[in-house]
């Protein structure tokens, strides 16, 4: 009875123990290819088949975890780690896990006889890391795509990130340098009469000489700024939760301009009383600019749940319940929209960034992205009267992010597809050139007359090989540049298919019988009569010099709009590994011997393709290799043989 009970308690341990740390154990039985999970009680449950094991994981994880435990039970490693995903309809709903699996017990011959799986749940730690990832990209594009400065301090009030366009404004040449100079906040001119304790949300508008700055704090030397600058900010200190400092993120702009044009005005209303007309038509213009560049102002009020988008004069345009605003945005950001109403609804003081996808469409028929930027507005008493901010159009910035992504991706391909040929090329083209050298080296050195015939085939051999090596090459590049014009004509294929595997044939190796098949009296399609009878050649040529015994047989079938032509033989064949790379430039097995000819498939592939066609390939090694090449076109007669 009390060992009865010790096992109890472990069990009651063990259990405590695997909920409290999310954990799952399972067992895995080779010889029965059974898994097995350890209740929460501390007990075995029922055994599952692979298959019913299966159903609880994501499919292309389940084949990974598979080619672990299997290496692991044929102790190629001891042990592994591997991230899976549950199965799961939607990609919300989906559960993460760290699995480790390790060797439990082995026979006397030291193979494994179980192995255990530590199932760890890691989602919320993966979706608390993917939400960080989501809000550092969202704060580098929102920050560096700005049309206002932007700056950003440390909770030590040091500069720690400042925009392009800040930049520009306060005459930077070196960022770096100035983000690593411990530029202090109150050696900014225009904020240095800021305190960092008690600092709250708030607008400023500065006046700075910068003629009568002459402190060395001011580091005037590395920005040399001359004059006189007006210049207007947001200042948004970020606090935790137990309200203590974070950061500082101002966001500003240089109105020396705008000020200078002001004054101009006034004098002129001064003089003239049709300077107020003057006055106001500048501001509209202002406001056209700011819509033309797709920048408009909005306030939202907590009070009454009112959305207003506002011109330049401060008067309503546009007036939105929240309802409305909603359902502006397209469904999978509506939950975003309704959070960030909610948090000016309970009168959060923090500013608030967000991009939303809305619904509306632009000219070229997308959906408007904007990037609205807000503040809380305060009254006398501290309290959120408002928030007033900003949303502009991002929509074709992220276009031309993507782009540029997608472009940088298949640039960095095509390079390495181009290194990876010329390389090979190289190798390829010294081969035959080496022989020539050599042979024609032997006639300098003494040797018998008798062998100068053999020296000259050697060398008219390696000539020929590397004039059809050379003029591959070109061809290759020519089609890759897509240089190659292809002209459909109509052709009788019963006629033109046998003349063209006869000449494709003619290499055939003693012992192996040839089969041309003929399905047709007659078939008269359109198409490019030139390029398909260089598939039906290279593909047969391919196969004498791979067929020692047995046969090659060619045959065709028109079905649904497409000639389909079929090259079947009987010799090496391909293993699966060397199949993956038949298509490849001067591919090489694992014994340095070379798949298929070097170029021949991969024109065939090219030709195919570009005619709108596709080729298959089966193989089975010691076996043969049976190919496939589809093109599309339109057959205006066909008369099949009787019987075929």
């Amino acid at each position: 009875m009390h060992t009865e009970n010790m096992e109890n308690n472990q069990k009651a341990r063990l259990a405590l123990i695997l909920k409290t740390g999310r954990l799952r154990l399972w067992f895995f039985y080779p010889d029965t290819r059974q898994y097995c999970y350890l209740s929460e009680t501390g007990d075995y449950e029922r055994k599952y088949n692979p298959a019913e094991f299966c159903q609880q994981f994501h499919r292309d994880d389940i084949e990974r975890m598979s080619g672990i435990i299997y290496d692991i039970c044929d102790r190629k490693q001891e042990n592994a780690k591997i991230d899976m995903r549950s199965r799961a309809e939607r990609e919300e709903d989906c559960r993460h896990y760290e699995v480790a699996v390790s060797v439990v017990s082995r026979d006397e011959n030291g193979r494994p006889t179980s192995l255990m799986g530590i199932q760890h749940d890691v989602t919320e730690t993966f979706r608390r890391e993917e939400k960080i990832h989501q809000l550092l990209m969202r704060y580098h594009t929102i920050f560096n795509s700005s049309i206002l400065d932007m700056l950003y301090y440390d909770k030590n009030g040091v500069l720690a990130d400042i925009n392009e366009r800040a930049c520009k404004t306060f005459n930077v040449k070196n960022r770096e340098q100035v983000l690593n100079g411990n530029f202090h906040l109150q050696y900014n001119p225009f904020f240095d009469q800021i305190s960092l304790k008690g600092m709250e949300n708030s607008r400023t508008s500065s006046i700075v000489n910068f003629n009568g700055l002459d402190k060395d704090v001011y580091r005037q030397d590395e920005f040399g700024l001359k004059g006189k600058m007006y210049y207007e900010s947001t200042i948004n200190p970020i606090r935790n939760k137990n309200g203590e400092l974070e950061g500082i993120y101002m966001a500003g702009r240089d109105i020396s301009e705008m000020v200078e044009s002001y004054h101009r005005l006034q004098e002129g209303v001064r003089r003239l009383q049709q300077g107020a007309e003057s006055i106001r038509q500048y501001v509209a213009n202002i406001d056209y600019a700011l819509g033309v560049s797709h920048v408009q102002m909005v306030n939202y009020y907590p009070r009454d749940y009112t959305f207003e988008i506002v011109n330049r004069e401060a008067h309503s345009k546009l007036r939105l319940s929240q309802l409305r605003c909603i359902r502006i945005a397209t469904p999978r950001f509506r939950r975003t929209v309704n959070s960030v109403l909610n948090r000016m609804d309970h009168q959060t003081k923090h500013g608030i960034v967000q991009a939303i996808e809305t619904e509306i469409r632009d000219k070229k028929g997308r959906q408007i992205w904007l990037l609205f930027n807000m503040v809380p507005m305060l009254d006398a008493e501290g309290r959120v009267e408002r928030y007033f901010g900003m949303y502009r159009d991002i929509t074709d910035t992220l276009e031309t992010e993507q782009r540029l992504a997608v472009e940088t991706k298949k640039a960095q391909e095509t390079e390495l597809l181009k290194q990876a040929f010329l390389t090979n090329m190289s190798y390829e083209i010294r081969t035959p050139l080496n022989n020539i050298i050599g042979y024609a080296g032997l006639f300098t050195d003494k040797h018998d007359e008798d062998d100068e015939q053999y020296f000259v085939e050697q060398i008219k051999q390696s000539t020929n090989e590397l004039l059809l090596l050379i003029n591959d090459i070109l061809y290759i590049s020519r089609l890759e540049a897509n240089m190659e014009e292809y002209k459909r004509e109509e052709v009788d294929f019963a006629l033109f298919f046998e003349s063209q595997c006869q000449m494709g044939l003619k290499t055939t190796k003693p012992g192996v019988m040839p089969v041309v098949n003929q399905p047709y009296n007659s078939l008269v399609v359109d198409i490019d009569m030139k390029h398909v009878a260089m598939i039906i050649q290279r593909l047969c040529t391919l196969s004498c010099q791979s067929t020692t015994h047995g046969s090659i047989t060619a045959g065709y079938e028109y079905r649904r709009g497409e000639l389909t032509i079929n090259i079947e033989n009987t010799g090496t064949g391909f293993s699966a590994e060397d199949l993956a790379h038949v298509f490849e430039h001067f591919s090489r097995n694992a014994k340095g011997e070379m798949i298929g000819s070097g170029l021949d498939m991969p024109i065939v592939q090219l030709l195919t393709r570009q005619m709108n066609g596709t080729i298959d390939i089966q193989s089975d090694y010691g076996k043969g290799t049976s190919i496939w090449v589809s093109i599309p076109c339109t057959a205006s007669v066909i008369e099949k043989r009787i019987g075929a």
